[in-house]
């Protein structure tokens, strides 16, 4: 009777367990905002280093995130309120809004971003 109960209650724990590792992992439906720029930009939080070192591109923040683009960079959302970094998971929805402040609809797992709805707002 003993082992019978044991066994229940190991059973029940890995079943909460796996149930809560699963819920943990699943993506949360979020609307965010932020200004759709690259990643290298990102790491700075900012285009002004890029655009210093890179005269030739101008001042226009949506210029210099495609042109780091077409550099091998990708498009991410950062959130200068939170200090936060989005990568996008799905790159052709951000690249209309390339330099621009968005608002965006769409899953959030671990920093990651798949857009559902994105549109500017003024800054």
């Amino acid at each position: 009777m003993r082992i019978k109960v044991l066994n229940t209650n190991l059973i029940s724990l890995l079943l909460t367990c796996f149930f809560g590792l699963a819920q943990a992992g699943l993506a949360q439906t979020q609307t965010v905002s932020g200004e759709i720029m690259d990643d290298l930009c990102a790491k700075d939080k900012s285009h002004e280093g890029m655009m210093e070192q890179m005269k030739d591109m101008g001042r226009d923040p949506a210029v210099c995130t495609k042109k780091c683009i077409e550099m091998g960079a990708h498009y991410v959302l950062y959130d200068r309120q939170k200090d936060v970094v989005y990568k996008i998971d799905n790159q052709e929805k951000a690249e209309p809004f390339a330099g621009k402040v968005v608002r965006v609809s769409g899953t959030v797992q671990k920093n990651k971003l798949k857009i559902d709805t994105i549109e500017a707002t003024p800054k």
